[in-house]
């Protein structure tokens, strides 16, 4: 029997181990490649330089806007596509799921062709003044777009996991939806509200393709640090590989903080007062 001390049978067969470890190498092997390739004497200065931290500030300002946009939109349409069945709801799930398997360039076309000058609403906003493309507003729509689906598909599992019996006994007692929304819901699958935020902003920090669509490179405008990585990728390799790791250790550290077991055994404190 396959057992390990305090956690009981695992039920993973041996063989599986392996493989899992061959995966883990077949991840791992590339970042070490890269760690080796660092010229560390002058790795600060390289990701210290004027255009490196301008790209990074712009990179972390932008992402943290676009989670917020992503909460905004993303709770409403999780909450629909878990708790209201309704025609076409299969449909709609499949449109907001779609940027997570379109290559990023075509995401960015399509919002060049609605935001753009010549585009969809693109043209109404700039009778109005507003231009929006080749702007950081852009960097932002294009990082929303990208990262969206990733919250709502962690809050609809958590909302899937966690049911709607608590929700049922709230509005018994007469609470409203609202009430029932704010007391109850959001706190029970806050857990899974969190991971997705924080995997919508690890997505958003790392956009390359809709962002250089949509948005263009423009230094302190719209070159994002993925874009800066691949501008000095042309001219001083150095400084890319130097950046590329300081990329993947923002980005390990953002999703690191995601993984958190939800608790949906117990009512959120105070629900029903």
């Amino acid at each position: 029997m396959n057992r390990r001390s305090g956690t009981g049978y695992t039920g993973i067969p041996p063989w599986i181990y392996a493989i899992a470890a061959a995966g883990a190498v077949f991840v791992l092997l590339p970042l070490v490649a890269m760690v080796a390739k660092v010229n560390w004497p002058q790795f600060i200065p390289l990701i210290t330089s004027e255009s490196s931290l301008t790209a990074l500030g712009l990179s972390l300002r932008t992402s943290a806007t676009s989670t917020a946009a992503c909460v905004v939109l993303g709770v409403p349409l999780a909450l629909v596509l878990a708790r209201s069945p309704f025609p076409g709801q299969r449909l709609l799930r499949a449109f907001v799921l779609l940027p997570l398997v379109l290559p990023p360039v075509v995401g960015g076309i399509a919002l060049l062709y609605t935001f753009g000058r010549q585009g969809l609403l693109g043209r109404s906003l700039e009778m109005a003044g507003i231009q929006i493309a080749f702007s950081t507003t852009a960097v932002v729509l294009a990082q929303t777009f990208v990262a969206l689906p990733f919250l709502v598909v962690s809050l609809e599992g958590a909302l899937r996991t966690a049911g709607n019996k608590y929700e049922a006994v709230a509005a018994t007692l007469g609470a409203r939806p609202s009430t029932v929304l704010r007391r109850v819901t959001i706190p029970l699958v806050l857990p899974g509200l969190a991971s997705g935020a924080v995997l919508s902003f690890a997505r958003s920090l790392g956009e390359f393709g809709a962002t250089l669509t949509f948005a263009g490179s423009l230094q302190g405008v719209t070159r994002t640090l993925p874009l800066e990585i691949y501008l000095q990728r042309e001219t001083d390799a150095d400084a890319a590989v130097a950046l590329s790791l300081l990329l993947v250790a923002v980005a390990v550290a953002v999703v690191g903080l995601s993984y958190r077991r939800p608790r949906v055994d117990a009512a959120p404190e105070g629900a029903f007062r």
